[in-house]
């Protein structure tokens, strides 16, 4: 599709028959490898369309701006998108409680909703997303084009190893794929014994690419050993995630990838901005691509609200660009990340996220003055010999100081106190904390089939 197309066309139609030849490097080329002005120029041409068809189409977004006396005539370039004011999870949703069940902010008729998704609603109120038709297949063809760019080719086999559920991850993967016109196999996860049937399923067919989660896959291949089967014997080439960071986790990376002999690939956004994928690596695995003709994404200053250079840390605010049903705007993340524009050798114009997505500020947990996240601590757990591949982080409040306590499970292959030593050491080195560690023998700790739960905190701030 040519560049001055997409420029001119909003929002896109896409031939539905195109597939490139299986040599063919790029899905778009000529988008892909595009001057950095040549992008900009595609993705503020977007970002108008967007923000007119918002403040036309969404009360969410008229209401929104109207308070702070914004117009989108008042961005005159890409710069100025800075000015734009960001959207919160919390806005979304009191706009859904004040305006039940499906908020304000749907821009097509109820008739032409084509498919609902949402979260779960474990820590409060359901968030509810709508797609119209057109919407979800735009998805499929961004999500498929984005699979091409870490090698998926129509002769693959899907394996869907996450619930099949109000989760859009599991959807956008097999719509993906199917655009694709690869073969899918939406096993799911998530009931009893499911992990256990999996386990001949995967012998016998024999699927090459696997999604899920990397708590899942983990939890997989041990499931697996058990039952005497060598993961590798699955035949995964190319296994890729979402739902958690430790796909760019790189102890959990080489560990996934030494289990099954396959390519670890890390990618996922949010639900709310889907097509979720525009955060991917591609083969070379140099760090997620931000694919920016598809969403656009900025990384910004957590108190400043700004723009941070290339080389800083922020959050990234992503920007869909070919949403209609329920279009988001500066959509704040609360992920920690950073960002280059280093060059990557698969020849991308896009920025990246070399350590892919790493923490959130509002859930990290702050211990006597320093901010720890999960992913650290897995780096060096799954990094260590004689451990396995579960662990938590309890948090507890003794007196007036926080404690930290690893609780790990040990293989039984060496000497317990040396490896509470080198454990220690490493988690000290990693995030300047000392930690309480404890082993424990393995099979102690709960096992997941979809998000890990890796932190409790214990700490009573009310008291």
């Amino acid at each position: 599709m040519p560049k001055t197309s997409l420029v001119q066309q909003w929002p896109p139609k896409y031939n539905s028959d195109y597939i490139p030849e299986d040599n063919e490097k790029y899905w778009y080329k000529d988008i892909e490898t595009a001057s950095k002005e040549e992008l900009d120029e595609i993705v503020f041409a977007k970002l108008k369309h967007v923000m007119r068809y918002a403040y036309e189409n969404s009360g969410f977004y008229q209401r929104k701006w109207k308070k702070v006396d914004f117009h989108p005539d008042d961005i005159k370039n890409l710069k100025d998108y800075e000015q734009v004011p960001i959207t919160t999870k919390v806005e979304i949703r009191e706009d859904l409680e004040e305006y039940a069940p499906f908020g304000s902010n749907v821009c097509i008729p109820r008739s032409e909703v084509h498919r609902i998704q949402g979260t779960s609603g474990t820590t409060g109120k359901p968030t509810i997303f709508s797609f119209g038709k057109e919407d979800w297949e735009r998805i499929a063809h961004q999500h498929a084009r984005i699979m091409w760019s870490f090698g998926m080719r129509p002769s693959d086999l899907v394996f869907i190893g996450s619930p099949l559920s109000l989760y859009i991850g599991s959807w956008g993967a097999l719509i993906g794929a199917e655009r694709l016109g690869a073969q899918t196999f939406p096993f799911g996860a998530g009931q009893s014994g499911q992990t256990e049937k999996a386990i001949p399923w995967l012998k016998d067919v024999k699927p090459t690419v696997f999604y899920g989660t990397p708590s899942y896959a983990l939890y997989l291949a041990e499931k697996a050993k058990e039952k005497g089967v060598d993961p590798k014997e699955f035949g995964f080439r190319i296994l890729f995630f979402s739902g958690e960071p430790g796909a760019g986790v790189p102890s959990t990376k080489r560990k996934i990838e030494e289990t099954f002999g396959g390519i670890c690939i890390d990618s996922g956004t949010m639900a709310e901005v889907t097509p979720w994928m525009s955060n991917t690596e591609c083969e070379h695995r140099k760090g997620v691509h931000l694919w920016q003709d598809i969403v656009y994404t900025e990384v910004v200053d957590q108190h400043s609200k700004k723009l941070v250079p290339y080389g800083g840390e922020g959050v990234p605010v992503y920007t869909p660009l070919e949403r209609t049903s329920q279009p988001v705007i500066r959509y704040w993340s609360g992920d920690l990340t950073t960002w280059t524009d280093e060059p990557c050798p698969c020849g991308r114009v896009y920025p990246r996220l070399p350590k892919g997505i790493y923490g959130r500020i509002d859930d990290m947990i702050t211990v006597r003055g320093v901010n720890v996240y999960a992913s650290l601590v897995e780096n060096v757990i799954r990094n260590m010999d004689g451990l396995g591949e579960e662990f938590i982080m309890v948090v507890d409040r003794e007196n007036i100081m926080d404690e930290v306590t690893i609780r790990c499970e040990t293989l039984g292959s060496r000497n317990k106190q040396e490896l509470r030593e080198e454990i220690s050491r490493g988690l000290k080195r990693e995030t300047g904390v000392t930690f309480k560690i404890e082993l424990l023998p393995m099979g102690t700790l709960e096992r997941t089939q979809f998000k890990a739960k890796r932190v409790v905190d214990k700490r009573n701030f009310k008291a």
